[in-house]
């Protein structure tokens, strides 16, 4: 019945902004990533995964200008967000092997998680393929602090990233209602509905140490 951490998200500009960031923030160069047909996005990737984090992964993602729009609202609430300060912790996606349950449970407690979308694309190591709850007006939920369910079929991004010497050390959610919690029951994340950034992470890198608040 347990959700895992699966992965941050950093939204950005554009993806050469993206990477200039992580490179400045983190030490280290995210590797390649691929295209989302499906919500005219690209993204960037950097293995982060620790024990307490088994497979988690940092995603810098950016509108794709090459790709037409979408018929619908993008997801993460990106075509709203203001990145005009540069790249920003905004997202955790949460990964579920009982994608069905755990989007209702959190209905009947009275929240939106979204909507069952199956998305994919294509790799070097081949394709990748998941399902995720996004919202019909793309926003998302407890200001951000409710991670996006996803429940991947077959390959995880992380079998094909290499080590990237950033880790993640400790995540902690604030904003989520206690009977949301209870129904995620988030391996190794702090989880409150008290006052606080609705994520943040502390990462181990080359660096020192460096902390991630969405805001």
């Amino acid at each position: 019945m347990t959700v895992w951490v699966d992965h941050l998200v950093v939204a950005a500009a554009s993806l050469a902004e993206g990477v200039a960031w992580c490179e400045a923030t983190l030490g280290v160069t995210p590797a390649a990533g691929g295209r989302h047909a499906l919500m005219g996005t690209h993204n960037r990737l950097l293995k982060i995964a620790s024990e307490a984090f088994p497979d988690a992964y940092l995603e810098i993602l950016a509108i794709d200008p090459d790709a037409p729009p979408p018929a619908r609202p993008r997801w993460f609430g990106l075509d709203k967000l203001d990145l005009s300060a540069g790249p920003r912790l905004i997202h955790l996606v949460a990964r579920s092997t009982m994608l069905d349950m755990h989007r209702w449970g959190l209905i009947n407690v009275g929240l939106n998680p979204g909507n069952p979308l199956r998305a994919s694309r294509e790799t070097a190591h081949g394709s990748l393929s998941w399902e995720i709850l996004v919202r019909d007006d793309g926003r998302l939920e407890c200001g951000g602090a409710l991670p996006t369910l996803i429940q991947w079929s077959g390959r995880h991004p992380t079998a094909d990233l290499p080590d990237s010497g950033v880790t993640l050390q400790r995540l902690a959610l604030h904003g989520v209602p206690d009977r949301a919690r209870e129904v995620l029951r988030l391996r190794g994340a702090t989880v409150s509905a008290g006052p606080g950034p609705a994520v943040q992470a502390v990462l181990a890198a080359p660096r020192g140490d460096v902390t991630l608040e969405s805001t």
